[in-house]
Formats: C-alpha cells, sequence, structure tokens
C-alpha cells in the first residue's frame, strides 16, 4: 500500500468506509450552514433543506392557530368578577371552566385556551370558598345576635343591645 492511496476497508472494493456520509445533489451546501445527519430533525424555526422532507407525523412547524373555546373567556370573566366582586358567580365559573377544560381536552386539535378556561376554572374554586366563608361568618354573627337577643328576654327595648353586650 503506498502513501498516496486511502486505507481499505474489508468487503468494499473502492476503498471508502460504507456509511461515510458523501453530499448528494438533493442537498446543496450553502454558506455557513452546517447538513444534518441523516435521521437528525431540524433546529426549530428552520425549513428543510430543498429535497428534504419533514419528518414522518410532524407536519409544517407553523401554521393557523386553533380557534379558541367559545367558553374559554366567558369562563375567565366570570372567575375574575366572582372573586372581586360577587362570590355567587364563583360556582358558575367553576362548573363551566371544568366542562370547557374537558371539552378542550378531549379533542387537541380543534380548540385553544385551555389556559384561560383552567384560569377562570380556579378561580371559580377560589370564590366559591371565599363565598362558603362568607355564609360561614354570616351564619356565625346570625347567630350570636340571636343568642344576645334571647339571652337579654326580660328588657322590651332593644335600643340598649349590641354587638359588644354580646360579649
Amino acid at each position: 500500500m503506498s502513501e498516496n492511496q486511502p486505507p481499505s476497508y474489508p468487503g468494499d472494493p473502492s476503498g471508502q468506509q460504507p456509511n461515510d456520509p458523501q453530499p448528494g445533489p438533493e442537498q446543496p451546501t450553502y454558506p455557513g450552514q452546517q447538513q444534518p445527519y441523516p435521521g437528525q430533525q431540524q433546529p426549530y424555526g428552520q425549513q428543510p433543506y430543498p429535497g428534504q422532507q419533514y419528518p414522518a407525523g410532524q407536519g409544517q412547524p407553523w401554521g393557523a392557530p386553533l380557534p379558541k373555546h367559545p367558553k374559554a373567556t366567558l369562563v375567565l370573566v366570570l372567575g375574575i368578577i366572582g372573586l372581586v366582586f360577587c362570590q355567587v358567580l364563583g360556582p358558575f365559573a367553576w362548573v363551566i371552566g371544568g366542562r370547557a377544560v374537558k371539552e378542550i381536552d378531549a379533542n387537541p386539535g380543534v380548540w385553544d385556551g385551555r389556559g384561560e378556561a383552567q384560569a377562570g376554572r380556579i378561580l371559580g374554586i377560589i370564590a366559591t370558598v371565599f363565598l362558603i366563608l362568607s355564609i360561614l361568618a354570616l351564619a356565625f354573627f346570625i347567630t350570636l345576635i340571636a343568642i344576645g337577643v334571647a339571652n337579654s328576654s326580660d328588657t322590651s327595648d332593644y335600643s340598649e343591645l349590641s354587638l359588644v353586650s354580646l360579649f
């Protein structure tokens, strides 16, 4: 074997290793761009080189955005209003939000807006908890007032009765 000849590999009469990647006419080399190895995916946001196809099942990395679920924004608005102003709306946001999230999860390629529906649902849960706590606090104060009125039955004039006298 002389010094100018490439080393020969067993089983290959041409003297080249069979797995050496060789640029073909379908994959031209552009200045400053490195060709991906066979089976390697394109970097995010790059279009494939001419003659190269997208990997099976991936389709194009861009496309029209999915439409929002019709109730996603409604649930978010109900959750915010229920938390800030009127806790009575909390259970409605919770229930409608739960249904919207289930519909979005059942059809992942059809609807978008899961984040809005989930946020409205969580706000509805928090507003419902505040509603329950405020109802319990109101019932507690009504009970205290009723006990105070029952204990002061010796006077018929209730002008002297106050919350301070109940404690």
